[in-house]
Protein backbone atom coordinates (compact mmCIF):
# COMPACT_ATOMS: atom_id res chain seq x y z
CA UNK A 1 0.00 0.00 0.00
CA UNK A 2 1.50 3.47 -0.85
CA UNK A 3 0.00 5.37 2.28
CA UNK A 4 -2.01 8.59 2.67
CA UNK A 5 0.37 10.82 0.83
CA UNK A 6 -0.93 8.80 -2.84
CA UNK A 7 -1.96 11.23 -3.80
CA UNK A 8 1.26 13.44 -5.06
CA UNK A 9 2.51 9.95 -6.89
CA UNK A 10 -0.48 9.76 -8.98
CA UNK A 11 0.35 10.50 -12.87
CA UNK A 12 -2.09 12.18 -14.82
CA UNK A 13 -3.18 9.69 -17.06
CA UNK A 14 -3.92 7.63 -13.73
CA UNK A 15 -6.26 10.74 -12.61
CA UNK A 16 -8.23 10.45 -16.62
CA UNK A 17 -8.73 6.91 -15.54
CA UNK A 18 -10.21 7.53 -12.13
CA UNK A 19 -12.26 9.98 -13.67
CA UNK A 20 -13.88 7.85 -16.67
CA UNK A 21 -14.36 5.04 -13.92
CA UNK A 22 -16.49 7.78 -11.99
CA UNK A 23 -18.31 8.42 -15.24
CA UNK A 24 -19.25 5.05 -15.54
CA UNK A 25 -20.44 4.82 -11.87
CA UNK A 26 -17.80 3.69 -9.94
CA UNK A 27 -18.29 6.52 -7.07
CA UNK A 28 -21.14 5.47 -5.93
CA UNK A 29 -20.78 1.91 -6.53
CA UNK A 30 -18.93 -1.16 -7.73
CA UNK A 31 -19.44 -1.62 -11.57
CA UNK A 32 -18.68 -4.23 -13.79
CA UNK A 33 -15.98 -2.82 -16.40
CA UNK A 34 -14.35 -4.84 -19.13
CA UNK A 35 -11.03 -3.54 -19.95
CA UNK A 36 -12.06 -3.75 -23.88
CA UNK A 37 -14.89 -1.43 -22.51
CA UNK A 38 -12.47 0.61 -20.38
CA UNK A 39 -9.93 0.42 -23.45
CA UNK A 40 -12.47 2.02 -25.91
CA UNK A 41 -13.24 4.93 -23.24
CA UNK A 42 -9.78 5.84 -22.34
CA UNK A 43 -8.50 5.48 -26.11
CA UNK A 44 -5.98 3.58 -25.15
CA UNK A 45 -5.14 -0.35 -25.68
CA UNK A 46 -6.79 -2.75 -23.82
CA UNK A 47 -3.27 -3.84 -22.03
CA UNK A 48 -2.75 -0.20 -21.95
CA UNK A 49 -6.26 0.02 -19.87
CA UNK A 50 -5.69 -3.51 -17.78
CA UNK A 51 -2.20 -1.90 -16.37
CA UNK A 52 -3.85 1.34 -15.39
CA UNK A 53 -6.19 -0.87 -13.45
CA UNK A 54 -3.63 -2.93 -12.10
CA UNK A 55 -1.62 0.46 -10.75
CA UNK A 56 -4.77 1.74 -9.32
CA UNK A 57 -5.41 -0.94 -6.98
CA UNK A 58 -2.13 -1.38 -6.25
CA UNK A 59 -2.16 2.36 -4.99
CA UNK A 60 -5.78 1.39 -2.96
CA UNK A 61 -7.53 4.19 -5.64
CA UNK A 62 -9.80 1.26 -6.57
CA UNK A 63 -11.43 -1.99 -5.38
CA UNK A 64 -11.77 -4.88 -8.34
CA UNK A 65 -12.79 -8.10 -8.54
CA UNK A 66 -12.60 -10.15 -11.45
CA UNK A 67 -15.28 -12.62 -13.40
CA UNK A 68 -15.23 -14.18 -16.31
CA UNK A 69 -17.10 -11.24 -17.93
CA UNK A 70 -15.27 -8.45 -16.61
CA UNK A 71 -14.18 -6.90 -13.09
CA UNK A 72 -16.56 -5.06 -11.01
CA UNK A 73 -14.49 -2.19 -9.85
CA UNK A 74 -15.16 0.66 -7.12
CA UNK A 75 -13.55 3.88 -6.57
CA UNK A 76 -12.25 4.09 -2.89
CA UNK A 77 -12.27 7.04 -0.26
CA UNK A 78 -8.59 7.79 -0.75
CA UNK A 79 -9.52 7.26 -4.92
CA UNK A 80 -12.36 10.16 -4.16
CA UNK A 81 -9.61 12.35 -2.42
CA UNK A 82 -6.92 12.50 -5.21
CA UNK A 83 -9.87 13.51 -7.69
CA UNK A 84 -11.04 15.64 -5.59
CA UNK A 85 -7.93 16.85 -4.97
CA UNK A 86 -7.36 17.85 -8.96
CA UNK A 87 -10.58 19.41 -8.59
CA UNK A 88 -10.05 21.86 -6.18
CA UNK A 89 -6.88 22.60 -8.23
CA UNK A 90 -8.88 23.25 -11.29
CA UNK A 91 -11.57 25.42 -9.46
CA UNK A 92 -8.93 27.51 -8.04
CA UNK A 93 -7.01 28.14 -11.53
CA UNK A 94 -10.09 28.41 -12.94
CA UNK A 95 -12.24 30.77 -11.07
CA UNK A 96 -8.96 32.66 -9.83
CA UNK A 97 -10.46 33.03 -6.04
CA UNK A 98 -10.67 31.40 -3.27
CA UNK A 99 -12.14 27.75 -3.02
CA UNK A 100 -15.31 26.76 -0.84
CA UNK A 101 -15.03 27.96 2.71
CA UNK A 102 -16.25 25.76 5.30
CA UNK A 103 -16.40 27.27 8.68
CA UNK A 104 -17.56 24.91 11.80
CA UNK A 105 -18.71 25.81 15.22
CA UNK A 106 -17.91 23.03 17.83
CA UNK A 107 -18.49 22.47 21.57
CA UNK A 108 -15.66 21.91 23.80
CA UNK A 109 -15.24 19.33 25.77
CA UNK A 110 -12.43 17.35 27.85
CA UNK A 111 -11.17 13.88 26.08
CA UNK A 112 -8.76 11.36 27.35
CA UNK A 113 -5.30 13.90 27.53
CA UNK A 114 -4.10 11.29 24.98
CA UNK A 115 -3.26 15.14 22.28
CA UNK A 116 -0.49 15.77 24.30
CA UNK A 117 0.89 12.51 24.31
CA UNK A 118 1.03 11.85 20.78
CA UNK A 119 1.67 15.58 19.52
CA UNK A 120 4.23 15.41 21.96
CA UNK A 121 6.53 12.83 20.08
CA UNK A 122 9.04 14.07 17.68
CA UNK A 123 7.99 12.75 14.83
CA UNK A 124 5.17 14.76 14.85
CA UNK A 125 6.51 17.83 15.99
CA UNK A 126 9.00 18.09 13.63
CA UNK A 127 6.89 17.16 10.56
CA UNK A 128 3.89 19.97 11.83
CA UNK A 129 7.16 22.33 12.51
CA UNK A 130 8.24 21.71 8.39
CA UNK A 131 4.35 21.00 6.86
CA UNK A 132 2.26 23.68 9.03
CA UNK A 133 4.93 26.17 10.40
CA UNK A 134 4.53 26.09 13.92
CA UNK A 135 5.50 24.51 16.51
CA UNK A 136 2.34 22.65 17.98
CA UNK A 137 1.69 22.99 21.67
CA UNK A 138 1.77 19.34 23.36
CA UNK A 139 -2.08 18.61 23.09
CA UNK A 140 -5.33 18.85 20.88
CA UNK A 141 -8.72 20.84 21.54
CA UNK A 142 -11.75 18.43 20.95
CA UNK A 143 -14.63 19.88 19.69
CA UNK A 144 -17.69 18.01 19.53
CA UNK A 145 -19.75 19.11 16.55
CA UNK A 146 -23.66 19.14 16.03
CA UNK A 147 -25.66 17.20 13.60
CA UNK A 148 -25.66 20.10 11.11
CA UNK A 149 -22.11 20.64 10.70
CA UNK A 150 -21.54 16.67 10.02
CA UNK A 151 -22.04 17.15 6.07
CA UNK A 152 -19.31 20.04 6.15
CA UNK A 153 -17.07 18.00 7.94
CA UNK A 154 -17.52 15.05 5.01
CA UNK A 155 -16.47 17.65 2.60
CA UNK A 156 -13.55 18.31 4.39
CA UNK A 157 -12.59 14.73 4.50
CA UNK A 158 -12.59 14.74 0.83
CA UNK A 159 -10.48 17.89 -0.09
CA UNK A 160 -6.51 17.83 0.11
CA UNK A 161 -4.73 17.76 2.90
CA UNK A 162 -0.94 17.90 4.76
CA UNK A 163 0.13 14.94 5.39
CA UNK A 164 1.97 13.18 8.18
CA UNK A 165 3.44 10.27 7.73
CA UNK A 166 3.43 7.74 10.13
CA UNK A 167 7.52 6.52 12.09
CA UNK A 168 8.71 4.21 14.31
CA UNK A 169 9.20 5.52 17.93
CA UNK A 170 11.16 3.32 20.47
CA UNK A 171 8.65 1.06 21.56
CA UNK A 172 6.03 1.02 18.71
CA UNK A 173 5.14 2.18 15.68
CA UNK A 174 3.12 5.57 15.25
CA UNK A 175 0.39 6.12 12.19
CA UNK A 176 0.07 8.95 9.84
CA UNK A 177 -2.49 11.66 10.24
CA UNK A 178 -4.35 14.27 7.92
CA UNK A 179 -3.78 18.22 8.52
CA UNK A 180 -6.61 20.67 7.34
CA UNK A 181 -4.97 24.42 8.22
CA UNK A 182 -7.44 26.87 10.28
CA UNK A 183 -8.28 29.91 12.02
CA UNK A 184 -9.53 29.20 15.54
CA UNK A 185 -12.16 32.32 16.69
CA UNK A 186 -10.77 34.33 13.52
CA UNK A 187 -7.77 34.86 15.53
CA UNK A 188 -5.60 31.84 16.14
CA UNK A 189 -3.81 29.92 13.17
CA UNK A 190 -4.00 26.01 13.72
CA UNK A 191 -4.55 22.86 11.81
CA UNK A 192 -7.28 20.23 12.21
CA UNK A 193 -5.61 16.93 12.75
CA UNK A 194 -7.26 14.12 11.56
CA UNK A 195 -5.33 10.55 12.79
CA UNK A 196 -5.04 7.66 10.05
CA UNK A 197 -6.33 5.34 13.23
CA UNK A 198 -8.69 6.68 15.12
CA UNK A 199 -11.98 5.58 17.61
CA UNK A 200 -13.18 9.52 17.09
CA UNK A 201 -16.65 9.70 14.46
CA UNK A 202 -17.13 12.74 12.36
CA UNK A 203 -18.48 14.81 15.11
CA UNK A 204 -15.08 14.88 17.18
CA UNK A 205 -12.98 17.38 15.56
CA UNK A 206 -9.19 18.04 17.08
CA UNK A 207 -6.98 20.76 16.71
CA UNK A 208 -3.65 22.32 17.43
CA UNK A 209 -1.81 25.24 17.30
CA UNK A 210 1.25 26.47 18.63
CA UNK A 211 -0.73 28.19 21.44
CA UNK A 212 -2.57 26.74 24.52
CA UNK A 213 -5.89 27.67 23.18
CA UNK A 214 -7.66 26.67 26.30
CA UNK A 215 -6.11 29.14 27.90
CA UNK A 216 -5.94 31.70 25.38
CA UNK A 217 -9.81 31.88 25.17
CA UNK A 218 -10.29 31.02 28.66
CA UNK A 219 -12.34 28.06 27.34
CA UNK A 220 -14.01 25.52 29.57
CA UNK A 221 -16.34 22.45 28.47
CA UNK A 222 -19.35 23.74 26.77
CA UNK A 223 -18.00 26.69 24.87
CA UNK A 224 -18.46 27.44 21.69
CA UNK A 225 -15.58 27.52 19.25
CA UNK A 226 -15.55 29.12 15.28
CA UNK A 227 -13.30 27.41 13.44
CA UNK A 228 -12.48 28.80 10.09
CA UNK A 229 -10.99 26.18 7.30
CA UNK A 230 -8.36 27.70 5.17
CA UNK A 231 -8.33 27.43 1.40
CA UNK A 232 -7.85 23.95 0.14
CA UNK A 233 -4.10 23.32 -0.79
CA UNK A 234 -1.81 20.64 -2.49
CA UNK A 235 -0.89 18.12 -0.27
CA UNK A 236 2.90 18.63 0.97
CA UNK A 237 5.99 16.96 -0.97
Amino acid sequence: MYGKDVHRRVKPFLWFTLYDLLNLGAGARPVKVSTTELSAVLGVSQQSASRHLQLLERMGLVTRRIDADGSLIGITEEGMRTLNEVFYGLRRHMEGGEAEALVFEGTVFSGLYEGAYYIGQMGYRDQIREKLGFNPYPGTLNLRLEEADLDGRRRLERLPAIILDGFKGRERAFGGARCYPVVVNDDVEGAIIVAERTTHDLSVMEVISPIHLRRHFGLEDGDTVRVSVSSPRRSSP
